[in-house]
């Protein structure tokens, strides 16, 4: 079989690398390895975290390249050629440009407005409007492909939007709060009444990318797992070998084969020599991520880079064995995060990544989240609304309560005299709003899934009401950052350096351009979707000469 390109996976990344080359008028075909379409960006949250983006423009935000540098640059850092300076300044200056590309190709995004970057205090820092997502998306657009796209199901019905979440989490705590309740009722409701089916988050933003790329010609085919990569005496890549159900396919790729596989979460043998301290049961990646595209680079002699890194989010493991991520209860006032001496190690509001690179780095895995009668009764936890803990997850052990402090600490395997010297300490903290061992509340982002009612830091709240709650949390991920590394072309480069020829990759099969960091809603898709962008354009011959100089 031949094409001009062969883009392997249909996450984000895959799908924006596919649209990107059809336009150009090049026959695209994506294989996919699951029977479904979407990878882990349909399962995710859907943000876009692209600086100075067009929507800011159009909504009076400022914002700049230079800042946007300053911000990435000071967080990020140089940690190796993933984090080079050509490779950051490739990915602020051309994802505005790939925004203006999906709005002028009919792909519909809205800003979030009030959403911060995850460290907005820090110099370049915006306290709102460089994540964007896509709008509620009707899948009954998706005709008999609605059936063939990866959604979770954990609220299937509610036509919810990430910028929603805050006021969700917090219940019926204010007149916004309730606002935005009643405009997702709204919306469900009325979405319903109109015979449609609503898609939201990342299965509404892969919605959209796999329509657009379907209306210029994108073949797709699913069950077509990567089998290996086709190379020239020279080494250059030609194509690749796919599988499916009825056999093998060699397809050869004029102008390249991009890669777009994920990460390894799911596999358990590279977690094992990677990151010994993570597990694949802990993951909520798609079950896809098994590091098929980080392998087949390596046999063809590609280098690697961040391998022992992941998106990690904490998670709490029922007993059922479904990872249950926590991304805005660490901020809720009631709540502390504290190891098995009872102890605080870490600003619990913080950017998830972050909490988890801390409970490696202390050994806290599991560590427990602390939780009061009150938060339970005003906050919801999990997937539990607010005042509702079901006896099962009590009997079974997903969260323990008790009367008392000493009580909980013993059942949990806490040391208690830690616990309650950790408890005073904090709930001091708490009277004039100042975290001074951890600065939790210094920065917007840990406020904004605090409560606005609680003041003078709506993420401080004492813990002195009982009963009081205990859940595990464990290194979870959203999937690993570590991979195939990547000139700011998004050429594979080889052990030595120099490109494989007729070889890109993109996302999670990469090492990240975001290093070791997270600094907004999206900072994942982004950054996949982005150098999806610029594979396409390379590989078709559109690209530019060299980014800005900064």
């Amino acid at each position: 079989m031949n094409v001009d390109v062969l883009v392997v996976g249909s996450g984000g990344g895959g799908l924006m690398a596919a649209l990107t080359a059809a336009t150009a008028g090049r026959r695209v075909l994506i294989a996919e390895k699951l029977a479904t379409v979407g990878g882990s960006t349909a399962l995710s949250g859907g943000a876009l975290w692209i600086p100075d983006n067009p929507l800011m423009r159009a909504g009076g935000i400022a914002d700049s390249f230079d800042d946007a540098w300053q911000y990435v640059h000071g967080l990020v850092g140089d940690t190796g050629p993933a984090t080079s300076k050509e490779r950051k300044e490739a990915f602020l200056e051309q994802g505005p440009e790939m925004v203006e590309f999906m709005l002028s190709h009919g792909i519909e995004l809205t800003i979030c407005r009030d959403y911060p970057d995850y460290y907005a205090a820090r110099s370049g820092g915006r306290s709102g409007g460089r994540s964007i997502e896509s709008p509620v998306f009707d899948g009954k657009r998706l005709g008999s492909d609605y059936e063939r796209l990866t959604r979770r199901l954990l609220i299937p019905s509610l036509a919810l939007r990430a910028q929603d979440l805050r006021g969700l989490s917090n219940g019926l705590r204010t007149w916004a709060d309730i606002k935005t309740d009643l405009a997702i009722l709204w919306r469900t409701v009325a979405g319903r009444f109109r015979g449609r089916v609503p898609l939201t988050m990342g299965a509404a933003l892969v919605a959209q990318l796999w329509l657009a790329a379907h209306d210029r010609g994108v073949e797709l085919r699913t069950e077509a797992p990567l089998q290996r990569l086709l190379t020239d005496d020279r080494g250059a890549v030609t194509g690749a070998v796919i599988g499916g159900p009825s056999g093998a396919t060699e397809v050869r790729a004029r102008d390249g084969v991009i890669l777009a596989t994920g990460g390894f979460s799911h596999n358990a043998s590279m977690r094992s020599s990677y990151q010994p301290v993570s597990s694949t049961m802990w993951t909520s990646a798609n079950p896809g991520d098994e590091g098929d595209g980080i392998k087949a680079g390596i046999t063809v002699g590609a280098a690697v880079a961040q391998m022992a890194e992941a998106w990690w989010m904490p998670s709490a493991i029922p007993a059922d064995g479904s990872p249950v991520m926590s991304a805005f209860e660490r901020s809720k006032p009631g709540s502390i995060i504290v190891d098995a001496s009872g102890e605080r190690f870490v600003n619990e509001a913080t950017s998830y990544m972050e909490v988890g690179q801390r409970m490696i780095e202390r050994g806290a895995n599991p560590c427990w989240m602390i939780l009061d009668a009150r938060n339970r009764r005003r906050y919801p936890l999990g997937s539990w609304p607010a005042r509702w803990t079901p006896r099962r997850a009590l009997r079974n052990g997903d969260i323990v309560r008790a009367p008392a402090l000493t009580e909980l600490a013993h059942r949990c395997g806490i040391d208690a005299d830690g616990l309650e010297r950790t408890v005073k300490r904090f709930n001091g903290f708490c009277i004039d709003g100042r975290d001074p061992d951890f600065g939790r509340g210094d920065d917007p982002y840990d406020r904004y899934y605090g409560d606005p009612r609680v003041r003078p830091n709506p993420s401080l709240g004492p813990i002195n009401t009982a009963p009081f709650y205990a859940v595990a949390l464990y290194a979870g991920d959203i999937g690993t950052n570590g991979g195939l590394l990547t000139d700011e072309h998004a050429r594979v480069l080889r052990e030595g350096g120099g490109p494989i020829e007729g070889l890109y990759a993109t996302g999670n099969c990469t090492a990240s351009v975001m290093g070791h960091a997270y600094p907004g809603a999206g900072a994942t898709i982004a950054p996949s979707m982005v150098f999806g962008y610029i594979a396409a354009r390379r590989a078709t011959g559109q690209s530019r000469t060299a980014p800005r100089d900064s």
